[in-house]
């Protein structure tokens, strides 16, 4: 299987559920432009009444998303310290994704549950396509990628506030160091 990208998890609840076309033609740009590819959609929407409509899809194809699960699996496993765990993560995960996808009818059912009547919920698992030859290069440079965060409004948010905390800098410093 090819490298895989940055995997992200998004989930983004919609009050009333009155969709207005734009979130659709903006993934399929993203899309169509190898920026993203689409592992993984789930769709609840709960009426008025509780009644539930789920939709899933998929840019997989099923031998994709076999190897895409034998891939997340063998990393999983491959954080256990035994010697088969990397058989065994990737038989874990390709079981994951028997189905076509990663999320199955329990996953729907336990965030209909947490959604009250007159929502919809929608979960998207997205591979940034973007960075495949960013690591590729990395890889070929002999470095290795130690660390990676996606960083929220939210928890950008917070680092300003610590920032804001923190004691003003010297007079007539400038904050950045010494100088020398």
């Amino acid at each position: 299987m090819p490298e895989l990208g940055p995997i992200e998890i998004m989930v983004v609840d919609f009050d009333g559920y009155r969709f207005k076309g734009e979130i659709l033609p903006e993934l399929e740009r993203l899309k169509e432009n190898d920026i993203v590819r689409m592992v993984d959609l789930l769709v609840v929407r709960k009426d008025r009444s509780g009644a539930l409509a789920i939709l899933t899809a998929t840019d997989l194809g099923m031998q994709e998303m076999l190897e895409f699960g034998a891939k997340i699996g063998s990393l999983i496993g491959s954080g256990i310290a035994y010697d088969d765990s990397t058989v065994e993560g990737a038989l874990a995960g390709l079981a994951m994704v028997s189905t076509g996808h990663v999320f199955d009818e329990s996953e729907a059912r336990r965030l209909a549950a947490d959604l009250p009547n007159g929502f919809a919920a929608a979960v998207v698992i997205l591979e940034h396509r973007w960075a495949v030859p960013l690591r590729a290069a990395v890889a070929r440079a002999e470095g290795k990628i130690v660390s990676e965060e996606w960083l929220t409004e939210d928890r950008l948010a917070a680092l300003g506030h610590q920032v804001e905390s923190r004691e003003p800098p010297p007079p007539g410093g400038n904050g950045h160091g010494s100088g020398h």
